[in-house]
């Protein structure tokens, strides 16, 4: 309950202080409420091109913290602003922790009150100084502490997350089978810019020459290897892999089962230990860490023995993106065993599995329906005491079907970045799509770097995750 100090029992030198940390979510939101879109002020700003941001926090968004003070704490509830100045000496920038102290001055016989204001740094830098003049409440006025409604912000923090934790790693030498138009060959090129590849183009080469030409980019110091159709493509990216001059795969203008024919054949392909899987890696806003959802492309409706290796592929590639003890919630429509529904079956033995050390590397538990594997709330209403239901990090769903409609209403219902990964052969595979953007090509770069670097290393080159 927040209770509000009144124009009698405000006496001068009373003081009272917030604390607030700068976030990049601060500025995108007052950048959006304010209208002011200087690029100096948003956290993209890059003044020096060293890829670090040098945005500072608008000063008004400082003065909005004393605002803060004056409204919530002294003299608090009621409070009407009359006038302010300031003085802005220095800047926050993000990551900061600043406080806003306000002290009262002087009183007025009108109920005016006028306060010493100001925000400085942890460090002792002092953001903005002032004077403000406010109406002070004459009557007791007590306001439950309710929260404010949530805002989300649509950034891909997690995913820049990962870029970030590429900067330090060798780019991939990735064969990149037909890259025959604009979407693919931009892509890899995409990738290469970012040195997060090394692309070895392989297809029609006076086909990829002419998309290199109708984009304006430089083929300069890349390997073009002439392969005529995507049978002879897709067979020379796998014996690329398989002699080690290439550590990755991404797919450019053929189908997907064209791609993965060759790789997946018992003699000379790419299959590794277990069956091949893919992994859409979901950075979905408001969501507090990255989300995986598996498998959405590749098995159709997978066997109970089948799901056993999409689960482990999933938490291997979990832990090579920060993820220690990875949480891994088996979907079904509902999260009681019910033997009529297959799918409740299934999780419920891949849970016990888990448990057994059959599953190693995360902790497993199904079966949950796709509300109570992410609400806590939702899984204590339910009765639900599980490590995971509420916190997964994981989600395994029961067939192709439902895990295409999950990732795509993740990607344009939600508003998440989802590159997606094949795991479970001897080097990651790049499923690109021609509905994906830019960022959604890079991030699949990243997320297989960082997926060839826990697999050759054992050790994953994101922080972990809170």
């Amino acid at each position: 309950m927040a209770r509000n100090t009144t124009y009698d029992e405000l006496v001068i030198g009373a003081t009272a202080s917030i604390q607030r940390q700068v976030t990049a979510n601060d500025l995108w939101v007052f950048a959006s409420a304010s209208g002011n879109s200087n690029p100096l002020v948003l956290p993209n700003f890059d003044s020096d091109g060293d890829g670090k941001s040098d945005a500072v926090a608008p000063a008004l968004w400082a003065g909005a913290q004393v605002s803060a003070v004056l409204g919530t704490r002294l003299p608090g509830p009621g409070t009407r602003y009359l006038a302010q100045n300031f003085r802005f000496p220095e800047r926050a920038r993000v990551g900061d922790t600043v406080t806003a102290k306000v002290t009262v001055k002087a009183k007025h016989g009108d109920g005016r009150v006028t306060f010493d204001t100001q925000v400085t740094t942890a460090d002792g830098r002092i953001v903005a100084v002032g004077e403000a003049e406010v109406t002070a409440p004459s009557t007791r006025i007590e306001v439950p502490d309710d929260e404010l409604p949530a805002i989300t912000v649509v950034r891909h923090q997690h995913i820049e997350r990962l870029m970030k934790a590429c900067e330090p790693l060798e780019p991939l030498a990735t064969a990149v089978v037909c890259p025959e138009d604009d979407a693919s060959l931009g892509g890899a090129l995409l990738g290469f810019k970012h040195e997060l590849i090394r692309p070895v183009l392989i297809g029609d080469v006076a086909k990829i020459r002419a998309v290199a030409k109708n984009l304006g980019a430089s083929l300069e110091g890349l390997e073009l290897i002439e392969a005529v159709g995507a049978n002879a493509a897709a067979e020379k990216a796998v014996s690329l892999a398989n002699q080690g001059v290439v550590q990755a795969v991404m797919k450019g203008k053929l189908h997907t089962d064209e791609l993965l024919k060759p790789m997946v054949r018992k003699d000379g392909g790419l299959r590794g230990v277990r069956r091949i899987s893919h992994v859409f890696v979901m950075d979905v806003p408001g969501l507090p860490e990255l989300l995986l959802v598996t498998d959405a492309a590749i098995n159709i409706a997978p066997t109970l023995e089948e799901k056993v290796d999409i689960v482990q592929n999933a938490i291997f590639l979990a832990q090579a993106l920060g993820f220690t003890q990875p949480k891994v919630g088996v979907l079904s429509a509902v999260e009681i065993v019910n033997p009529a529904m297959q799918s409740t079956l299934d999780a419920a033995v891949l849970s016990k599995m888990a448990e057994r050390g059959q599953i190693v590397g995360g902790i497993v538990d199904g079966p949950l329906a796709m509300d109570n594997a992410l609400s806590l709330k939702a899984a204590r209403t339910k009765g639900i005491t599980s490590l995971v239901a509420g916190r997964a990090n994981v989600l395994m769903v029961p067939n192709i079907e439902a895990g295409n409609m999950l990732a795509k209403e993740l990607a344009f219902v939600a508003h998440a970045e989802g590159p997606g990964l094949v795991v479970g052969a001897k080097v990651p595979i790049m499923l690109t799509s021609r509905a994906d953007d830019d960022s959604t090509r890079l991030a699949s770069c990243a997320v297989a770097v960082l997926e060839a670097h826990f697999r050759r290393t054992g050790k994953s080159a994101v922080p972990p995750t809170p």
